[in-house]
């Protein structure tokens, strides 16, 4: 069973990526993380975010680490 933390992140991914119209392989590129990393993190049973990979994906974004988990 997944947590809802996880599924929580999962949507706020989704949703800040389609707000920046970035595609998966672009986000992946601009965060320097595996492009099947972010599609686990993304989907539907996803997997945990390590603090390093959050911290990645807010400068992918330009917002803080506190910005990106504020779902």
């Amino acid at each position: 069973m997944t947590s809802d933390i996880k599924l929580k992140f999962a949507q706020r991914l989704r949703e800040l990526r389609s707000k920046y119209g970035y595609t998966q392989q672009q986000l992946a590129e601009l965060a320097d993380i595996d492009y099947k990393h972010l599609q686990r993190l993304e989907s539907k049973n996803p997997s945990a975010a390590r603090i390093d990979t959050i911290e990645k994906l807010a400068k992918a974004f330009n917002i803080s680490c506190s910005k990106l988990l504020d779902f």
